[in-house]
């Protein structure tokens, strides 16, 4: 007969050892898995928490940010809005000065029309006395002569006559330079003026090259009166301020000649 072997007993050791460390090894894994879990769970609430947090605090400095910048603005409005009322204000000062000195200027130029008439109503009756007299013969009331840059001069004479009928009559003035040998005649423009009372001839000239005049003669004839008058041609102390340009000396001068009869060049 065959013998029967028996299995060794280690081999239902085994077997029991595997039976009861399977159900270990599924605690420990299941236990592991807890462990992970609630770790997993609690790091994530924390880096929930902390995420919440930044956002918030995020939140809050956008709002100050805002908050700050909305009162900057609102400075700047503020101030611009005052510097803008402050130019409305100095306009409307302005406005009320450019005004008043208007109407001020209106009131004098007012006073000066209504002198001005005054004075041609007195000249009116003093020129008919004067005419019912005799008339004014032609003179000359003023002269004077001025030098200008660029050895130009000007010319100015004050000219005065009432003839007997009372009428306008055409005035020829003529100007002559003289020196000792030679003469050089002045053109004058207008070349004919119209008087009655008083005739203002003024006007420029440029001095000839090199010509040193020692008299100036001006000759008057009008309504069959001719008058001449002489002038000695002396130099003036220097000109304060004398422009560098012709072109910066305004137009002539139109005021009344009240320095005499002697030009003073």
């Amino acid at each position: 007969m065959p013998t029967e072997i028996s299995k060794p007993a280690t081999t239902n050791l085994k077997r029991s050892s595997q039976g009861v460390l399977s159900p270990l090894i599924l605690v420990l894994f299941a236990s592991a898995v807890l462990l992970t879990g609630a770790i997993a769970t609690a790091f994530g609430h924390k880096f929930g928490y902390y995420r919440g947090y930044q956002a918030s605090q995020d939140e809050l400095k956008l709002k100050g940010d805002a908050q700050q910048l909305s009162a900057e603005d609102t400075k700047k409005l503020k101030q611009k809005l005052q510097a803008m009322t402050s130019q409305l204000n100095t306009a409307k000062q302005e406005r009320d000065i450019s005004l008043n000195n208007l109407g001020q200027m209106r009131q004098n130029m007012q006073a000066l029309e209504v002198k001005n008439l005054q004075l041609i109503q007195l000249n009116d009756v003093y020129a008919d006395r004067v005419v019912k007299q005799g008339g004014l013969p032609l003179q000359v009331v003023g002269a004077k002569m001025e030098p200008l840059p660029e050895n130009a001069f000007e010319y100015r004479f004050d000219v005065a006559m009432l003839a007997k009928d009372g009428q306008q009559h055409r005035l020829k003035p003529t100007l002559t330079l003289l020196d000792e040998d030679n003469l050089v005649n002045v053109p004058l423009e207008p070349s004919t003026y119209d008087i009655k009372g008083i005739a203002r001839i003024r006007g420029r000239f440029v001095m000839p090259k090199g010509f040193s005049p020692k008299q100036a003669k001006l000759d008057l004839e009008s309504n069959g009166q001719q008058v001449e008058q002489i002038y000695n041609w002396q130099l003036s102390t220097p000109v304060d301020k004398m422009p560098i340009s012709l072109s910066e000396v305004p137009e002539t001068d139109q005021r009344p000649v009240n320095e005499g009869k002697n030009p003073t060049p």
